[in-house]
C-alpha cells in the first residue's frame, strides 16, 4: 500500500515562489484541508508561507497532524561566482528540525520565473556538477537527501539535459512526471531505465497537447498552468498508475507527492484546489500496485 506515503504540495493550493504568480491562500487553509483529506505529510513551499523559525514551522505541521517530507529548493549552480551553500545550508536547518528528509533541487537560472533560460556552455556544466557534489555532501552531512527536480524554466529541463545529468552526475532524480513530459522526456520510459536513481516523486498528470505548445515555444509556462495544463490525477495523459507500478516493483519506497500546479485568480468561495486534490487521493488509493505490466 502507498496511502501512507501520499503527500501533498501547497502549490496545488497555487502557493508558489514565483512572483505575480496568483493569489496565495493563507497556511492554514492549505494545511487544514490537507488534514481533512487525511494526507500523511506535506513538502514545505516557499519562503514565506510556512514561518521561518524552523521549530515554529515544525509545530505548525504537526499541529496539523502533517509530516514534514522536505521541499523545493531552487539555487544558482551554475555560476562560478555564486555560491549556492549559504542558502543551502540555511534551508537545512528548517529541514532537520521538521524532521524533512528530502531538498528537493532545482538549477534555478537566476532570473524570476520560468519563461525564460540561458543555454549553458562548458563551464557552466563543469559548475553546475561541481556543485552537484557539494550540495549533496551538505545534505547528507546533515542527514537529509538531495534530489535534483528536472523543471520547466530550469537549466535542467529539456530532455538531452537530463541525460547530461545521468551521465556525468551520480545526483538522484526527483521524478516529476509533469515537467518531464512537457520538457519532452517521457517519464514511464524514465522510470523504466533508471529505477535507482529516483529517490523522491512528484505526481502530475498533464494535458499534452498544452505541454507540446509550451516545448513549442507557443505558449508561455506560466499561461499554460494558468489555461489547466496540470490534470488531477487519472485525468490527463500521463500513465500515472503505470509510473507507481514501475517505482514499486523497483523497491522504491519514497513519498509520492502530489503536485497540480494551480493559479487563482481570488480566494475560492466553493472548494477550490481541494477537489481536484481529493480527486487525485481517490485515484491513487485504488490503484493496484501490484507487478508492473511489461
Amino acid at each position: 500500500m502507498i496511502m501512507d506515503r501520499i503527500a501533498g504540495a501547497p502549490i496545488s493550493w497555487g502557493v508558489c515562489e514565483v512572483p505575480g504568480w496568483g493569489h496565495q491562500l493563507a497556511p492554514r487553509r492549505v494545511l487544514g484541508e490537507m488534514g481533512e483529506l487525511g494526507l500523511a505529510a506535506t513538502e514545505f513551499g516557499p519562503d514565506g508561507f510556512l514561518p521561518d523559525e524552523p521549530e515554529e514551522k515544525a509545530e505548525l505541521l504537526r499541529s496539523y497532524g502533517l509530516r514534514a517530507v522536505g521541499g523545493f529548493v531552487p539555487a544558482v549552480v551554475h555560476d562560478p561566482d555564486r555560491d549556492p551553500l549559504p542558502g543551502i545550508d540555511a534551508a537545512l536547518d528548517g529541514f532537520v528540525a521538521a524532521g524533512a528528509g528530502t531538498l528537493v533541487l532545482a538549477a534555478a537560472t537566476g532570473l524570476d520565473g520560468y519563461d525564460e533560460r540561458p543555454d549553458l556552455d562548458d563551464t557552466g556544466w563543469s559548475t553546475l556538477f561541481a556543485n552537484l557534489d557539494r550540495i549533496a555532501e551538505r545534505c547528507a552531512g546533515r542527514g537529509v537527501s538531495l534530489a535534483l527536480h528536472p523543471h520547466m524554466g530550469t537549466l535542467v529541463e529539456r530532455r538531452e539535459e537530463v541525460m547530461r545529468v545521468l551521465e556525468g552526475s551520480e545526483v538522484p532524480l526527483c521524478l516529476d512526471t509533469g515537467h518531464l513530459l512537457a520538457g519532452g522526456t517521457d517519464p514511464v520510459d524514465l522510470v523504466r531505465q533508471v529505477p535507482r536513481r529516483i529517490t523522491h516523486t512528484h505526481l502530475k498528470d498533464v494535458d499534452a497537447a498544452l505541454a507540446a505548445r509550451v516545448r513549442g515555444g507557443e505558449l508561455s509556462y506560466y499561461d499554460a498552468v494558468r489555461t489547466g495544463m496540470y490534470r488531477p490525477l487519472g485525468e490527463g495523459d500521463v500513465d500515472i498508475a503505470e509510473i507507481v507500478r514501475l517505482l514499486e516493483g523497483s523497491g522504491y519506497r519514497g513519498w509520492y507527492v502530489m503536485e497540480q500546479d494551480t493559479v487563482l485568480t481570488a480566494e475560492p468561495r466553493d472548494e477550490g484546489p481541494l477537489a481536484d486534490v481529493r480527486t487525485g487521493v481517490r485515484f491513487l488509493s485504488g490503484l493496484d500496485t501490484g507487478p508492473a505490466a511489461g
